[in-house]
């Protein structure tokens, strides 16, 4: 293939960048005891500090298409008895990574500066982008569509030749319970998808 269009949701306007994904799983570690007695080795509270250091901090290198890396701690898992002092706790970050790292790069950084056993799922998931002048990017332009850079993950991450992230529908709907579109969105969509393939073969 020589190009692709990810048609996810972005109102038909150009997303020529889009940030990584990196998921990591943590594990602090502890030492198990009855609540009822001295124990400065708790795995919750040794978690707290590194998920708190996540929340804190801040990536140096900043973006001007895509803004900073996000860090994200989205599931926490620990104990099995209200008299016990767990061992272990476990949690997920999600980390949206921009162009300025590579996913291996971040994950150097978290495991630095976290006590907790990190383990990345991939690094696979790198940011990706398309120069502005590609002909598609600019058939869009010409016919008034804003470019921008996404904070959400496609397929695109994963294609081997140029692409450009463009479709009907809003993303911010999107992984909801009422997840839905509007079909003038697509109308229009279709409409203006065949007007951009247009541009190209002038």
């Amino acid at each position: 293939m020589d190009f692709a269009i990810v048609g996810e949701p972005t109102g038909m306007n150009l997303a020529i960048a889009e940030k990584g994904l990196l998921v990591i799983d943590g594990m602090a570690k502890g030492t198990a005891g009855h609540a009822a007695h001295p124990n400065d080795d708790n795995a919750i509270y040794n978690a707290l500090k590194d998920i708190q250091w996540i929340e804190q901090y801040q990536f140096p290198k900043v973006s001007d298409l895509l803004g900073p890396v996000k860090m994200t701690v989205t599931q926490i898992n620990a104990g099995q008895q209200h008299n016990v002092v767990p061992d272990q706790c476990h949690f997920v970050v999600d980390v949206r990574v921009n162009e300025c790292y590579s996913n291996e790069e971040v994950f150097s950084i978290i495991d630095e500066h976290t006590k907790s056993e990190m383990k990345a799922r991939s690094f696979r998931l790198n940011s990706s982008s398309i120069p502005l002048d590609r002909p598609f990017v600019q058939g869009g332009i010409n016919l008034g569509r804003t470019t921008y850079g996404s904070p959400t993950l496609s397929d695109q991450a994963i294609l081997s030749c140029p692409s450009v992230k463009v479709g009907p529908g809003d993303s911010t709907r999107s992984h909801q319970a009422d997840e839905y579109i509007y079909l003038k969105e697509i109308e229009e969509g279709i409409e203006l998808y065949i007007k951009m393939l247009n541009e190209i073969i002038k």
